[in-house]
């Protein structure tokens, strides 16, 4: 939904109202959808329409999870928002099939959740929400925002009661402290990853390009360059902090840290426990595709069949320790090596970043909740089993979140394998019921000693009165 939005259909307080429509509250609202009785829901997203990762659509790119981690399937394969019932509303059910590909590619992941959102009831596109509160008095949240026109100008400003709300606000991308002034200024380029198809053809025209950073990304930017850039000429660099550009772990027991077991499990252990885990389980999500490391070996080694090799560098175990500008067309890095006790610089024209995201700060959204909000020992917001921020007693809807909780739930939490059953979790945890059957277990490996039987989802305290969307 663009247009406007009728203020009376917002004073009615809502079951749930979403904060943000990436993937993880897509799923959410698609699943709300099929609650017996009924949900009364409103999510709202500052952006025009739904998009996701569109610098980052590079031709033949492909999800690293299964076609299977939909938004629905995991929870619900029968819903009507599901992959395959959207390849079969396109009449591409048989190609599907015959094509024989479990990992699809990223555009179509995209224009699959495109075709969902233009059809969910209560999105609310072109709405930036501003600020969440809690009204004793009404016992209700209250949600502000503002209604954007065309050119993202403020048109009008309204405000939503609900019960419960979820934030889905998504990562921003992440710029290194001594590249920001170079990535915020004009001229060179400097940029993110995720902007890397907009200027695509502005550093294929660049002399030298040095792309940064150890991830899928990196490696997807560092070959789509590889390819289009003349044999002999390639003037690439490749640099990372890590020390090797690894493969991602995809092991099927290793896969199983990505199930709602091992979440339940990590949920458990003790806070200081947890904070040491998460930075050594790098391998399990910031690693890179095994097939894509090969095509990049394999693209390498076909330069050198007539002789010569290829004018590109690879260079693990680097970081930039400060960056400048040279003659104002061109970028200097100052690296260093940390094994090696080395310094040195780089000269190049233009700089890609894949230098991963941040969660999205909230901070100034919930400053009205902030007096309600518990933190733990790290000035971290506590979130409990079923994805809700802890609130002092007397706040009696919940507030739950997605994508935000890597440091109570593990490496999971932004994974596309675990939206849909996350998106049960908080459905059911809203309703006081169980609209959506979780399996009591998930993995064949026993995380730990204690192998009792899975423990419930607490449900949410409060008897839940459905209400209708109009």
């Amino acid at each position: 939904m663009t247009g406007s939005t009728p203020q009376h259909d917002l004073d009615r307080p809502h079951d749930l109202v979403g904060v943000g429509i990436g993937p993880f509250n897509l799923s959410l609202a698609a699943l709300a959808q099929g609650v017996p009785g009924g949900l009364a829901t409103a999510f709202f997203e500052q952006r025009p329409a739904f998009h996701w990762h569109p610098g980052l659509l590079i031709e033949g790119a492909t999800l690293q999870v299964p076609f299977l981690a939909d938004l629905v399937t995991l929870a619900d394969p029968a819903s009507p928002w599901s992959f395959l019932n959207y390849l079969r509303s396109r009449d591409r059910l048989f190609p599907f099939y015959f094509a024989e590909k479990f990992h699809i590619q990223r555009a179509e992941y995209d224009a699959y959740c495109r075709w969902v959102s233009g059809q969910v009831p209560g999105l609310h596109f072109g709405h930036q929400v501003d600020s969440v509160r809690w009204n004793p008095e009404r016992r209700l949240f209250e949600v502000d925002f503002t209604q954007l026109d065309a050119d993202g100008e403020a048109e009008a400003l309204g405000r939503a009661y609900t019960r419960n709300v979820v934030l889905g606000v998504g990562t921003e991308p992440y710029v290194p402290e001594p590249l920001r002034p170079l990535a915020d200024a004009p001229g060179v380029p400097v940029i993110h990853s995720a902007d890397y198809l907009t200027h695509r053809e502005t550093l294929l025209a660049a002399g030298h390009v040095t792309v940064i950073g150890s991830g899928q990304s990196g490696a997807e930017v560092f070959l789509d360059l590889l390819r289009a850039r003349p044999e002999g000429a390639e003037r690439l660099h490749w640099l990372a902090r890590s020390e090797a550009f690894a493969p991602m772990e995809y092991s099927k027991l290793g896969l199983e840290h990505f199930t709602p077991d091992y979440t339940r499990y990590f949920h458990a252990l003790p806070e200081p426990v947890r904070g040491d885990l998460v930075p050594r389980q790098w391998q399990l999500h910031k690693g890179i595709d095994a097939d894509t490391i090969a095509a990049i070996h394999d693209e390498l080694y076909r330069r050198t069949l007539h002789g010569g090799w290829p004018d590109a560098v690879i260079t693990p175990g680097v970081r930039v320790r400060t960056a400048g500008r040279v003659a104002t067309t061109k970028v200097e890095l100052h690296l260093e090596h940390a094994q090696q006790n080395t310094r040195s610089r780089l000269t190049t024209d233009a700089v890609v970043l894949a230098t991963g995201y941040r969660e999205r700060p909230v901070d100034r959204m919930l400053a009205g909740l902030d007096p309600y909000l518990r933190h733990d020992s790290a000035g971290r917001p506590r979130i409990d089993s079923a994805y809700r921020l802890v609130l002092d007693d007397s706040v009696t809807g919940s507030v739950y979140v997605q994508n935000a909780e890597k440091h109570t739930h593990g490496v999971g939490a932004p994974d596309l394998g675990l939206a849909a059953w996350r998106s049960a979790v908080i459905l059911n945890s809203v309703t006081g019921a169980e609209p959506y059957r979780l399996p009591r277990r998930t993995a064949f490996t026993t995380f730990g000693l204690d192998a009792r039987e899975a423990p419930s989802i607490p449900a949410q305290g409060q008897k839940l009165t459905p209400l209708v969307q109009h």
